[in-house]
């Protein structure tokens, strides 16, 4: 079986596109009747996702492999590093984390990771017409070239033509572009088929006599110049995308949710399609008075809980978190900030710190401790009824008692789906009850979650990333905070949200020369 073919994106600098790029090329050909896979041999990310067999693996990858209309697969992303507290990074290798390990510890381990690397490539050029292959950050950083495992070392290895990627909206695109011609070696230069000019705004023309000093002076010309797609968002890899975000930023929005910005935030975007609601602004803080005026407060996700709860404290959040929570305000965790939520942290085998223990917020009675194993699993379910004769010392009450307009996520029985990755091990005290029951492909059933049953506290919590992008769990969620703001109700559920992947591909495929594609991906229209 013939090999597939490969062509490789690579940016001038992290956020220049690259990513969504590479997602626009694996739909415009996977439209084309073409078997397309994404790749990516090495991701530094925190927004991670999990495949259906269990592995993790980056978003942009998993968001790419949807645009190819193909599940996500590890294969996709060998190595997954995510950098924590500690210096440096757990090392995820296909799938699963291997080690946490110093830059120099990782360096000294990349001759082991290589052939796995290249293994999956392979597996994925032996399955597929086309693989789209992203760099990252910038393939000129000189002094990074002995240890690059990402760049140009693999497309040397796929001998594959490269679209180098600027970003203008940032400035100055062409001395990028030339500067990185002259950085790469001969053969490096060799591998660059074109350049794409990304992210422009205004009149193309006016590009014209830059575009053509680029050609005389490399000898390569441009593919295309792609426009800014103008309220457009996928799936970011790194906390840059929090930036976009502010810019859509909608103040005057009658709900206002607060999603605190931890210094090692992890899966913000769990909430994108919060933000897409159209009476919704999704603001990211990192003072107490960002606080201010927020229907709900949630915190996010985190690869170092201990690390970013002493944050919250130092920052003056917890306090103000905790004052937010006793005054009714809907406060809810996910992941890492719901272990934050608790009476307890405990990390006996270090795991994540060389602290053995912490003690939580309070909001939640529950208590939380690290195991050495990672639990990734995709998982589908439902709200639960809160019983509060489960809280300590109460009377006998009625069943499916809703404690408080804004405690729970919504109605009993309302549907979800997601994923969890998590190291810690949850355990419930009596003070709380659980927020979900959840399956997972084995048919196994699990509670998750927990929701306070003290004083209507308006507090939750659960392991489950993506709940919002679910539209029933979604609409039942914010119908709840309208109803505690007197706001009316908005007609119409939630909306299943649109990944946008035909629209970028039919932006990207607009703008760029047809002719000159074909002639360097080497595959036919069908």
């Amino acid at each position: 079986m013939t090999a597939a073919r490969v062509v490789m994106v690579l940016g001038t600098g992290s956020h220049a596109g690259k990513s969504v790029l590479a997602a626009a090329l694996c739909r415009i050909y996977a439209r084309r009747g073409h078997r397309v896979a994404p790749f990516k041999a090495q991701n530094m990310s925190l927004n991670s996702f999990v495949t259906s067999e269990g592995g993790e693996l980056g978003r942009a990858q998993a968001y790419q492999a949807r645009a190819a209309g193909v599940e996500p697969h590890v294969d996709m992303n060998p190595v997954l590093l995510k950098p924590s507290s500690r210096a440096g990074s757990q090392v995820v290798v296909l799938g699963r984390p291997v080690a946490h390990m110093s830059v120099s510890e990782y360096h000294a381990y990349q001759p082991r990771v290589w052939p796995i690397v290249t293994a999956a490539l392979e597996r994925l050029r032996a399955s597929n017409d086309l693989v789209v292959i992203e760099g990252a950050g910038s393939p000129a950083e000189i002094n990074l070239r002995d240890q690059d495992i990402v760049n140009m070392k693999v497309a040397r290895h796929a001998r594959c033509p490269v679209l180098l990627v600027g970003d203008v909206d940032r400035g100055g695109v062409f001395a990028s572009l030339v500067g990185h011609m002259e950085l790469f070696t001969p053969e490096e230069r060799g591998h660059v088929a074109a350049f794409v000019i990304n992210k422009f705004r205004g009149d193309a023309k006016l590009l014209d006599p830059g575009i053509e000093y680029l050609r005389q002076r490399t000898g390569v010309p441009t593919l295309g110049v792609v426009p800014m797609l103008e309220d457009w968002r996928g799936d970011d890899e790194d906390s840059l995308g929090i930036e976009d975000q502010r810019q859509r930023a909608k103040p005057d929005a009658p709900l206002q949710i607060a999603v605190v910005r931890l210094p090692f935030v992890s899966n913000f975007s769990d909430f994108d399609a919060l933000a897409d609601e159209p009476d919704v602004n999704v603001r990211y803080v990192t003072t107490a008075d960002g606080l201010a005026g927020a229907a709900a407060i949630i915190l996010p996700g985190t690869k170092s809980t201990i690390a970013d709860l002493a944050w919250l404290r130092d920052s003056g959040l917890a306090v103000a978190v905790q004052a937010a929570a006793v005054a009714g305000t809907s406060v809810i965790g996910i992941c890492g900030g719901y272990q934050m939520l608790g009476r307890r942290i405990l990390d006996p085998q270090h795991v994540e710190s060389e602290c053995d223990g912490i003690d939580g917020l309070g909001l939640l009675d529950v208590a939380t401790t690290f195991a050495g194993e990672k639990l990734t699993v995709r998982v589908e379910g439902e709200l639960l009824a809160v019983d509060l004769t489960s809280a300590a010392g109460s009377a006998p009450a009625a069943r499916d008692v809703d404690v408080s307009p804004l405690a729970l996520l919504g109605p009993a029985g309302t549907p979800l789906r997601g994923y969890e990755i998590h190291m810690g091990r949850t355990c419930l005290g009596g003070g709380a009850a659980p927020l979900l029951r959840l399956r997972v492909a084995d048919g196994s059933e699990h509670d998750d979650g927990a929701v306070s049953l003290s004083g209507g506290a308006a507090v939750c919590g659960s392991y489950v990333h993506g709940l919002f992008d679910h539209p029933a769990l979604r609409g039942a969620f914010l119908a709840r905070l309208r109803a505690g703001l007197g706001l009316p109700p908005r007609e119409g559920a939630a909306a299943l949200r649109d990944d946008g992947v035909d629209r970028l591909a039919d932006h990207v495929e607009a703008h760029l020369d047809a002719a000159l594609l074909a002639r360097i991906v080497g595959l036919d229209m069908r």
